[in-house]
């Protein structure tokens, strides 16, 4: 008792472990933060898969709502193609059945037609031969000998010449109608026989086959069981920022590519804006559509950005994906400009389905465009790791523009590769053809045609900045340095326009060059410096 009035024996309530109080609380104050921090931290990440959790049955849950509609409006128009089939079907019976009885009308009158020929022939010859037989019977009582032998030589030419001597005493038509009769036995048993038709079987996606490589999709499938009347197949693709099952609720619609005979397909030619693409195939008969296949999701990484207007000198005219120079010093770029910084900004989205192809904050602003004779823009995301691909090309009859990478802090008044905060690929086509790497305001020309449109590969954390023929990957120039802070794509075109590419992967090609070479293969064409 003296204990418990004491304070001891007793637990202190906060203590992890069986600690008791000795008057006061042994256990250091530290440790109950140090105890809730990671106590935090475990309902954190409680919360965040029973949120993951939730949306999964959430999603689970309007796919079985739009699954069991289907299947009543599908139930409906099953039910409307069977009436239309067999109506089609007992209208296929009654024409079978009209020309039929058409047909066996058409025999009958034409034997009664034949028949009561021959009968009216053969009763004109009946009246013919019974009028020179009383004719014959009155001659032999005819006592005159000249009479006698005239009638009789009549009688015996008139024999000769009877119908009734000439007349074939068969019938030309015979009553046997056999012929129309039908035996619908094998057919009945056909129509007992008639069943839905044979559906093909979902085939199987093999994951393991598919590949996502130089802005391409192949996928693969097999069938899981032979079936050899499979005539083609149906492969269904969209894009999606989600990396699980497809939603039913997915702003994109599905692109359709039908008729593929082989059990592989490369889609080509993507650009890659979202995180990932759902893909699903489907076989199909002569006949019908059979079901889709359990569809899958292939990661599709690669490097999105625009043209970021808020930092354009005033004489360039600012699109997403195009810039151009604009002499009467860019007019109603600020309401652009504007509206493009209150892009998205209208609500606040739920933690859990957070989309994650926000671009990065710009990394500069409005009130400090580029200006004077530094007519640059730069594009809206930061890359402060990883390797990154992107390409532009010139519009027809651009006087002079550069190509590169800058780091944020570049001043307004700086032109590119004229400091050694940035590292450019220069072009210029005014009075005479001039192609330059330049940086730190050093240049290095090259001796080589200026590509139609030029790639832009820059490896951050290898601190290379290289730059290729797009169409051959023929490189061009590379820039060895070590970084020290993010970099942002940058441009500069005067009296032209560039067109710009984003959503690429890095190349296979390249990969396999910078694997090889470092990056610096043509090095007699590289500025090698260090990142001030």
């Amino acid at each position: 008792a003296r204990a418990d009035r004491q304070g001891r024996g007793r637990d202190c309530g906060k203590c992890p472990g069986p600690r008791r109080l000795l008057g006061r609380c042994q256990w250091p104050s530290g440790v109950f933060i140090a105890s809730m921090d990671s106590q935090r931290e475990a309902l954190q990440r409680i919360i965040t898969t029973l949120a993951n959790k939730d949306d999964e049955i959430q999603n689970f849950i309007e796919t079985l709502n739009h699954t069991l509609k289907n299947v009543q409006v599908n139930t409906t128009k099953v039910m409307i193609d069977l009436e239309e089939e067999f109506g089609v079907l007992q209208a296929t019976l009654d024409d079978m059945k009209a020309s039929m009885v058409n047909k066996v009308k058409q025999e009958q009158e034409y034997k009664s037609q034949e028949l009561q020929n021959q009968l009216t022939i053969c009763n004109n010859a009946l009246e013919g031969s019974e009028e020179l037989l009383e004719y014959a019977n009155r001659t032999l009582s005819t006592a005159d000998p000249e009479a006698f032998t005239k009638a009789a030589k009549q009688i015996k030419d008139r024999v000769t010449m009877a119908p009734a001597f000439r007349l074939s005493l068969k019938p030309k038509i015979s009553d046997n109608m056999t012929h129309l009769m039908v035996d619908f036995s094998q057919e009945k048993q056909m129509l007992r026989s008639l069943k839905f038709l044979p559906v093909p079987r979902a085939p199987e996606i093999e994951p393991a086959d598919c590949l996502v490589s130089d802005n391409c999709a192949t996928v693969a499938w097999r069938m899981p069981e032979e079936d050899n009347k499979i005539d083609h197949y149906i492969l269904e693709y969209r894009k999606t920022n989600y990396e699980g099952p497809p939603r039913v609720k997915e702003e994109r619609n599905w692109d359709i590519i039908d008729d593929i005979k082989d059990s592989e397909y490369t889609l080509t030619g993507l650009k890659f804006e979202s995180k990932y693409m759902n893909f699903r195939v489907r076989a199909c008969n002569k006949a019908v559509a059979g079901d889709y296949s359990e569809p899958i999701t292939l990661e599709t990484k690669g490097f999105n950005f625009s043209f970021d207007g808020t930092t354009s000198h005033q004489n360039l005219k600012v699109d997403d994906f195009s810039v151009e120079w604009d002499s009467s010093g860019g007019k109603g770029q600020e309401s652009k400009i504007k509206g493009k910084e209150n892009k998205g900004r209208s609500g606040t989205p739920s933690p859990k389905r957070t989309s994650v192809s926000c671009r990065p904050t710009s990394a500069r602003s409005n009130r400090d465009r580029f200006t004077g004779e530094s007519y640059t823009v730069l594009g809206d995301a930061v890359i402060e790791s990883g390797q990154h691909y992107w390409e532009v090309k010139s519009q027809k009859d651009c006087k002079s523009y550069s190509i590169g990478v800058s780091y944020r802090n570049l001043g307004k008044f700086d032109q590119l590769g004229k400091t050694v905060t940035s590292w450019c690929v220069h072009i210029n086509n005014w009075l005479q053809t001039s192609f330059a790497a330049k940086h730190n305001n050093k240049a290095k020309f090259m001796d080589t045609q200026v590509p139609d449109k030029i790639g832009v590969y820059c490896d951050y954390d290898g601190g290379h900045i290289s730059f290729y023929n797009a169409d051959t990957k023929q490189l061009l120039h590379t820039f060895k340095t070590k970084f020290a802070q993010p970099v942002i794509p940058a441009f500069m075109v005067w009296c032209g326009g560039l067109n710009l590419y984003t959503g690429l992967q890095v190349p296979s090609a390249i990969k396999s060059f910078q694997k090889g070479d470092g990056g610096l293969g043509g090095s007699e064409n590289s500025l090698i410096g260090l990142a001030q």
